[in-house]
């Protein structure tokens, strides 16, 4: 169940969609939501090396006051977008706006949440600075999960693709999905990418179960091919509206954390993604 999501408004231009899928839980849920901007201070500070020479500190001075006020009028609009949104879909709604280490600040903030909503881009740099490519693998290496993360354009979630790798880690983030309870009404797919086709057939055997003593109908689908490559390109000749991106553990620290799978699809998914576990 979903009663308190954390929004993140990170640029205006991300901020629809954000907060569009933010509304769609949170009318389904009755939850109220929590949009936090954070300002770091020390990312639009940074001019990079600077040359010896008469007037330089004050260009860094006038090009760091300027990227300030282009972020305070960033965090204004997104603000403005996500009251209007939050009132006229009758959703309650709280607004904070921090100052510090953005990843630092969420990690405390989610104590307290049941579900993050972030931009696959744009999450806190306000279209003023270029957006460091790992933020969203910092979010989750700093515990910031179940999270869902949206591309820019927003759209019903209608159908979701539940990839599963047949491991431990992989079965506990469907299971969060559906614990959770949020998009109940969505068309649902497991598809289980293997070799062994029999072991694959009981596995998925297995999650239908699970599933339908929570009261969720599913497809399956048991493909031979490697997920990394193909979880993408058959989301979206399914149509897909999101993906809940399953885990393989593997050696390194953001593997052990989402797996290969989870891992490309943070970096390159034109598609939703849902992480927990």
């Amino acid at each position: 169940m979903i009663k308190r999501i954390l929004v993140g408004l990170g640029t205006s231009r991300h901020a629809e969609s954000v907060v569009s899928h933010a509304i769609e839980i949170a009318q389904s849920q009755q939850a109220e939501l929590l949009g936090v901007a954070v300002v770091d201070p020390s990312r639009l500070e940074w001019t990079g090396p600077r040359p010896i020479g008469v007037g330089v500190e004050t260009l860094t001075a006038e090009l760091r006051q300027d990227r300030m006020e282009k972020v305070a009028a960033e965090i204004e609009k997104a603000n403005k977008l996500f009251a209007e949104k939050c009132t006229a879909a009758g959703v309650p709604h709280q607004t904070s706006e921090q100052t510090g280490n953005p990843f630092e600040i969420v990690a405390d903030l989610v104590r307290y949440q049941d579900l993050c909503v972030f931009g696959l881009q744009g999450l806190f740099e306000h279209d003023v600075v270029p957006e460091p490519t790992d933020s969203l693998e910092r979010l989750v290496a700093a515990g910031v999960r179940p999270m869902l993360a949206v591309s820019e354009m927003f759209r019903p979630v209608r159908r979701v693709l539940v990839a599963y790798s047949g491991s431990l880690e992989s079965a506990k983030t469907f299971k969060h999905f559906v614990q959770s309870g949020i998009y109940p009404e969505a068309k649902v797919r497991v598809v289980h990418f293997c070799n062994d086709l029999n072991a694959g057939s009981r596995r998925l055997k297995a999650a239908e179960g699970y599933f339908a003593s929570h009261g969720r109908d599913v497809e399956t689908d048991l493909i031979q091919g490697d997920p990394v490559q193909e979880v993408v390109s058959y989301a979206e000749t399914w149509d897909a509206d999101l993906i809940v991106a399953g885990n393989s553990a593997k050696n390194l620290l953001l593997r052990k954390l989402f797996g290969e799978t989870a891992l490309q699809l943070l970096r390159g998914s034109p598609l939703p993604l849902f992480l927990a576990q």
